[in-house]
């Protein structure tokens, strides 16, 4: 599961006289993302989606705009993310399922899409300006990492909320296994950001990575063979992605280049993997597809600006993903596409 917490350097402006989209560019993203079109609306920001296992509906995290006043005193928390859910469907009213205090990020459905499950400070929540550590290449570039956030399951409506971890720090990025009898979570418990499985009601964790740097952003293959994440192994804020079995002994490096590869999930074929990279500069983060056993990778985006967080709808023929070059404010929003694995008989290398 995925952090988004603060990412002001990724959501940044572009320089306003740059086009969003040559022509060029835009049939080179319409080889396999068909009919874009922008989810959330009435936001300050909103991002990191996830489909309910029917495709029919999806949670996602969003800040509510501030209402209109005079003389506006920002309340704790004002400006962190809530999660919620809203039907797939015109006109859909998005509902709330957090408690509406503390920071949320990372939330997810169980499989059999009868309940959630996300991180929350509510809690133990931090007054502003207090967040605690963060992953930061720059203060222009970091999310934080609130002290006090544990992983929490409800219903669909938020009700029946059940803590299931109680560790000091962070807990949070997680995600269910295919059969929703596990979690796999980032957790800093032993004193540095580490890749964990527990059960679905959070007993017997145990710790699935054991090297310097943070791991996080972990998912499940749909198959429940593997597992997918994001590590900062040498200590230098460029991220790579690694692939793992599910006892953590079968660790292998996907990337390794000088740029911030993060964010990926898995295709429903549990072969391919989506991710962000920054390959393009810190302005202009772009999707990649990966063959995780060629290593063939395709630029999937090719647009100015934030594109990042992708995920497949269970079916594999949407993709969801977060994107700031595509608004008119240039806040980040969820957009939707239909996704093509195979866009004819052509072949294309990245760009």
């Amino acid at each position: 599961m995925l952090s988004l917490m603060l990412l002001t350097a990724l959501l940044g402006q572009r320089p306003a006289a740059a086009p969003a989209q040559s022509a060029d560019d835009a049939a080179s993203e319409a080889r396999h993302l068909k009919n874009v079109r922008q989810v959330t609306f009435g936001f300050a920001k909103a991002g990191e989606g996830y489909f309910r296992p029917d495709g029919k509906a999806i949670i996602f995290q969003a800040v509510p705009n501030t209402p209109p006043s005079i003389y506006h005193t920002p309340s704790d928390n004002e400006t962190d993310y809530q999660i919620f859910t809203a039907d797939l469907a015109p006109n859909a009213t998005p509902r709330m399922v957090s408690t509406g205090k503390g920071a949320c990020t990372c939330a997810y459905y169980h499989p059999d899409g009868k309940s959630i499950l996300f991180a929350s400070s509510h809690l133990n929540p931090t007054p502003s300006g207090q967040k605690g550590p963060a992953y930061s290449r720059s203060e222009r570039y970091k999310w934080v990492f609130p002290v006090g956030t544990d992983i929490f399951k409800a219903d669909l409506d938020g009700k029946n909320l059940v803590r299931l971890t109680d560790t000091p720090g962070y807990d949070a990025e997680g995600s269910y296994s295919p059969d929703g009898k596990q979690i796999v979570f980032t957790s800093f418990r032993d004193g540095n950001a580490e890749i964990y499985i527990m059960d679905a009601d959070g007993k017997n964790p145990r710790r699935i990575t054991n090297k310097p740097g943070y791991d996080g952003g972990p998912f499940f293959s749909p198959d429940g063979k593997k597992l997918i994440y994001r590590s900062d192994r040498k200590d230098n804020d460029l991220l790579q992605v690694f692939i793992n079995n599910l006892e953590g002994t079968a660790e292998r490096q996907l990337t390794s280049n000088e740029f911030v590869n993060w964010g990926p999930s898995f295709s429903p074929d549990s072969r391919h993997i989506i991710y962000a990279t920054s390959k393009h500069g810190h302005q202009n983060y772009e999707l990649y597809l990966m063959d995780v056993e060629t290593g063939r990778e395709e630029r999937i985006t090719f647009h100015d600006g934030f594109d990042g967080l992708p995920v497949f709808s269970p079916d594999g023929k949407r993709l969801m993903w977060t994107s700031s070059g595509r608004t008119d404010d240039k806040k980040s929003q969820l957009f939707i596409a239909d996704f093509v694995m195979e866009p004819g008989s052509k072949t294309s290398a990245a760009r």
